[in-house]
């Protein structure tokens, strides 16, 4: 199996951000990633967010306008080497679903929604790798829906966090009128530091040597004070350098009339909440200075997505973490894996099934006892709880879903209600990736070190063939009771089980 990344090879990542949406274009040069385009838009899809939180008419309209735009952009990029994430505004969307379904016919590529911790590890893989290595570092990114905190040595998160605030859901919330006041900035500073405030200990207490900033808006911040004289010597961003650009926004009454040297026109609206945010955090982690790079979410997908086409997979390294964590009999969950795998390869031509079919079986298959750690009776019910509510690095709502459907879906009765769910979230390819679990699942309940003959299968969809050496099952009744019960279980999902 080799799925490492040919050299010059173009990738993109698209970020589908709660203010704007970013789309880079990649070569990759001797191990790194050079890019070589982007485009960047203001939809400020956080904005569309109504009071039932439902992404209205028009902020889709301007969502499915831009991502058209990029779609043109991307002929180029097979499919394989693009990545598409989306963050808060889609995180808190009641009808996210119903946008993705449009927004994944345009770009003709599944949409992940990504959890904000998650959010946060990918920023600070962007960042570490746009930076010299400065030990311990802080990094902050000020968002449209959410902020994220991150504290990192070299490549490696130690502490993430994401915070419900934002400079496009602050100025809905502040801002709505457009009117600058002292008290409606020193309202948002308050409910920002009142957000910080949580994790402040938590992350003064690991503490760091370095503050990084990234996003627009601490960009923005920076570049107005670069331009007005504001930064110290090294041009960083600091407590003094905010009380300047305070002093400067409260001389207007309106967004519309801002004009201070560095401000882009389309940054006006939501300097206020964005000032109001970072000067919070300046407050409440008591920072003394914040530089500024130009790594984001989008380059930390790219570099993420290297990574899987290396073999360093970080949503292998959860996998193991939790099986670690939960206290999984790891022989057994190697023995189910190993026979899922030998599984995978006889029929994966035959299903139709891809790379990413063979990842959710292998992870899925060392993950199916991961519910033994809350109790033996219904554990595939625990574990798929645990598969679907967990922290998982690596991993969008969307792939938790799947390993978590799988895991539950591992063993006793199945409904019809069940086949159908996994068809909805990843089609017949992860309805018949269940199957292939549960054979194996099936074929070590016996738990022994023994290793198993050589087994054949083979299937058209609908039939799956079951071939076994000569007198091995008269020698195992135990194997044929659990076969025999099997091929009840798949008979509910429309599948005949036949031995032989």
């Amino acid at each position: 199996m080799n799925r490492s990344l040919p050299e010059d090879s173009l990738l993109a990542a698209i970020d589908l951000g709660s203010n704007s949406f970013h789309l880079a274009i990649a070569r990759l040069d001797h191990g790194e990633v050079r890019r070589v385009d982007s485009l960047s838009e203001k939809v400020q899809l956080g904005a569309g967010l109504d009071k039932e939180n439902n992404l209205t008419a028009d902020a889709q309209a301007r969502a499915l306008a831009c991502l058209a735009r990029f779609a043109q952009r991307l002929q180029a990029i097979p499919h394989k080497y693009l990545r598409i994430v989306a963050t808060n505004a889609l995180r808190q969307a009641n009808n996210a679903s119903a946008f993705i379904e449009q927004a994944e016919r345009i770009l003709k590529k599944r949409i992940e929604i990504v959890a904000g911790r998650e959010e946060a590890r990918l920023i600070y893989l962007g960042v570490s790798h746009t930076l010299a290595d400065e030990g311990r570092r802080l990094v902050v990114d000020i968002g449209g829906g959410s902020t994220e905190f991150i504290i990192g040595e070299n490549f490696e998160p130690l502490l993430t966090e994401s915070l419900q605030m934002g400079c496009v859901a602050y100025t809905q919330r502040f801002f709505a009128d457009g009117y600058i006041s002292a008290k409606a900035l020193d309202k948002a500073i308050m409910a920002a530091r009142q957000e910080v405030m949580a994790i402040a200990t938590a992350y003064r207490d690991l503490g760091w040597q370095s503050v990084v900033g990234s996003s627009g808006t601490i960009k923005a911040a920076r570049q107005i004070m670069a331009q007005n004289g504001w930064t110290n010597s090294s041009g960083f961003i600091t407590p003094d350098g905010l009380q300047q650009v305070r002093e400067k926004i409260l001389t207007f009454k309106h967004v519309n009339d801002l004009s201070i040297s560095g401000l882009k026109d389309d940054r006006r609206t939501i300097l206020p909440a964005g000032y109001a945010i970072l000067q919070a955090v300046f407050d409440e982690l008591e920072l003394d200075s914040m530089t500024y790079s130009d790594g984001a979410l989008r380059e930390g997908v790219l570099y993420d997505m290297l990574g899987r086409f290396s073999h360093e997979d970080i949503r292998d390294r959860s996998a193991q973490a939790l099986l670690a964590r939960h206290h999984v009999d790891n022989k057994q969950a190697q023995r189910v894996a190993q026979t899922a795998e030998t599984f995978y390869q006889q029929v994966q031509h035959l299903l139709h099934l891809d790379d990413e079919d063979e990842d959710l079986l292998r992870r899925s298959a060392l993950l199916h006892e991961i519910g033994l750690a809350i109790s033996h009776s219904s554990y595939h019910k625990h574990g798929a709880y645990l598969v679907q509510y967990s922290d998982v690095a690596g991993f969008s709502h969307a792939d938790q879903e799947k390993l978590s459907l799988l895991v539950g879906c591992h063993r006793r009765k199945i409904r019809e209600e069940q086949k159908l769910q996994l068809i909805k979230s990843g089609g017949l390819s992860l309805f018949y990736v269940c199957v292939l679990l549960r054979l194996s699942v099936l074929l070590h309940h016996s738990r022994s070190d023994m290793p198993l003959p050589y087994t054949k299968l083979s299937t058209d969809g609908l039939l799956f063939i079951l071939q076994f050496p000569d007198d091995w099952l008269a020698a195992h009744p135990l194997t044929q009771a659990d076969i025999d019960e099997e091929i009840a279980y798949l008979e509910a999902w429309g599948i005949s089980l036949i031995v032989k």
